[in-house]
């Protein structure tokens, strides 16, 4: 579907928003502004990463937007954000996406409303655009961080969480990866032509990579702190099925001695044995207990 958002007679420039076109489409639009055929190409790639390229007559952006999706698995390119690739030129505008996007909607009322003066200033309100649908999911992310952190640390019953606190993780640095990938595009809006927009941009972006940096940096901690934990949980069993051992391995010793059936054993015989063998195995249970308690085993 063809959508033209501005044209040159009131605008100074034409804006065409292309959603999920067919090949005709696209054939017709690459024609008659003359854009390239491998670029074209790249449109229709749905995993393509973030990239700026330059041209002579025009500039060639892929920029991936966050996509609003509720499933705790998904953690692949295609899964977690959409492409929406641009045509940009002083007399053009051209957005190319496979699914709707509602702030592109919003865009063109504004454009309608208020009016953006050329190509550079819609590039940037774009683009600047693109990188709001990260906020929110930073401050998802980072709720999703606070609750396995009180997990891990609060909670004694035994729930599993590396599943999740591994998705979670994948999450975290794929967005971030589109972040660092989309710092050309930012560096190329914000060139000799910018301005207090252009800044603002610039210091968005700055601010969601510091905020993707600390959940990468949070996460990571938290899953070394996971592994210790788990580790430490594991060690403390040990210890306890190690006392076990020690206090009934002499016990259990003392038992197979007297429990031979070896017919000359003058201690069977002896009408204090029994009371005798009793007494020195609870002398050796008290002993090795007093014996724990002293290093501080117990």
């Amino acid at each position: 579907m063809i959508k033209q958002y501005a044209n040159k007679a009131e605008h100074g420039y034409d804006w065409i928003d292309l959603t999920d076109p067919e090949d005709a489409e696209l054939r017709d639009v690459a024609k008659n502004y003359n854009l390239h055929e491998a670029l074209v190409h790249d449109c229709l790639q749905p995993g393509h990463l973030p990239k700026y390229e330059s041209l002579e007559a025009y500039a060639f952006i892929i920029s991936r937007v966050y996509t609003d999706i509720d499933m705790l698995e998904a953690d692949t390119v295609q899964e977690l954000t959409n492409k929406v690739a641009f045509f940009y030129a002083d007399s053009f505008f051209i957005t190319i996406h496979r699914k709707d996007q509602p702030f592109l909607n919003k865009l063109a009322c504004l454009d309608r409303t208020k009016g953006l003066k050329n190509t550079h200033q819609l590039l940037n309100t774009v683009v600047r655009a693109c990188l709001m649908t990260y906020e929110e999911p930073s401050n998802k992310l980072a709720k999703s961080i606070d609750y396995y952190e009180e997990q891990v640390f609060l909670n004694t019953r035994k729930i599993p969480l590396l599943k999740g606190l591994y998705y979670l993780r994948r999450k975290i640095d794929l967005l971030r990866r589109m972040l660092i990938l989309s710092l050309d595009t930012i560096e190329n809006i914000d060139d000799d032509r910018g301005n207090v927009n252009t800044r603002d941009t610039r210091d968005l972006y700055v601010k969601l990579t510091t905020i993707y940096d600390s959940l990468n940096d949070n996460i990571n901690q938290l899953l070394t702190t996971y592994f210790s934990t788990s580790s430490q949980r594991t060690n403390e069993t040990m210890r306890v099925l190690t006392i076990f051992s020690v206090f009934f391995m002499p016990l259990t010793f003392i038992v197979g001695i007297y429990g031979m059936n070896f017919k000359f054993m003058p201690e069977l015989e002896h009408p204090l044995g029994y009371p005798l063998v009793l007494v020195v195995m609870a002398v050796i249970t008290i002993g090795i207990y007093f014996w724990f308690k002293r290093k501080g085993w117990l």
